[in-house]
């Protein structure tokens, strides 16, 4: 009797591990692994995509460029070298409704030095000294999606009616705006001796390096003045163009250490403006 009883036991034991067994099975037949039941699907917002800018490609020129490149220094009244607010809304106004475009410092250096240009309208606005005036320009620029390089002073930038250390930076932020070097002092290079020259040219140079981190490229002469050593200092210092005050449009026949402006005086019209700038390019 006992081994009837153990045979039964161990029969009933093998039928539950049996059942057991096969209901596992099925269990995990119909279930996803762990694994895959955590795996995350691939979404978009996960690819890094690089965006390609298109950029047409620039014209090359058969004859020589010649840029207009446009000289102003404070944006008020008083004097000839200041242009009222209201004028130069009304001439950045002509450029943006005659479809030019405005180079950066850059850019202009590319301009002269291969003869190419980005477009059949172009100029440069240049504005020297960096007053601290020179900040009324900023809603015109973006508005008109426009740009400008001012050149600074930098021994200045201390001066109530110059503009801060801190005033160049916010304008540089903006990309409306890029800087060149007006030398330290604003001192004749041409009555200088070759070592102060030296000291004026690189000691501003190296001051827009450092404060605005930048590799700065443009030198604009001091009232305009410069001589055969002033060029070479300017090219020695790591310069790229050089501007003066003579009257006409920049060439590089001229040489990029000598290259010509066009004044914008207070009170001209505006189709006096356009005759100025007005170039044929071929």
């Amino acid at each position: 009797m006992q081994k009837k009883f153990g045979y039964l036991g161990g029969c009933l034991v093998l039928i539950i591990a049996i059942i057991v067994g096969v209901g596992l099975r099925q269990r995990s037949a119909h279930q996803v692994t762990p694994a895959t039941a955590h795996r995350p699907v691939t979404q978009t917002s996960h690819v890094k995509t690089t965006h390609v800018a298109t950029t047409k490609p620039w014209i090359k020129l058969k004859r020589p460029l010649q840029l207009p490149i446009l000289m102003y220094h404070s944006i008020s009244s008083g004097n000839n070298l200041r242009v009222p607010k209201q004028q130069f809304v009304q001439e950045l106004t002509y450029l943006k409704q005659h479809h030019y475009r405005t180079l950066t410092a850059a850019e202009a250096i590319r301009a002269l030095k291969t003869n190419t240009i980005p477009q059949k309208k172009v100029v440069w606005l240049t504005l020297d000294d960096a007053y601290k005036d020179n900040t009324k320009i900023m809603a015109t620029l973006k508005k008109d999606h426009f740009h400008a390089t001012i050149n600074v002073i930098t021994g200045f930038t201390h001066k109530t009616n110059h503009l801060s250390l801190a005033q160049l930076k916010q304008m540089k932020a903006t990309g409306l705006v890029d800087f060149g070097s007006h030398t330290v002092h604003h001192l004749d290079l041409n009555a200088l001796t070759t070592a102060q020259q030296r000291t004026e040219i690189i000691s501003s140079k190296s001051w827009l390096d450092q404060h605005l981190h930048q590799t700065t490229t443009l030198l604009c002469y001091p009232a305009g003045r410069a001589n055969a050593a002033t060029h070479k200092l300017a090219k020695q210092a790591g310069y790229q163009l050089a501007l003066t005050t003579q009257e006409g449009l920049a060439s590089l026949h001229e040489g990029r250490y000598n290259l010509s402006r066009l004044r914008i005086t207070p009170g001209i019209s505006t189709a006096t403006f356009a005759t100025l700038i007005n170039v044929h390019h071929s």
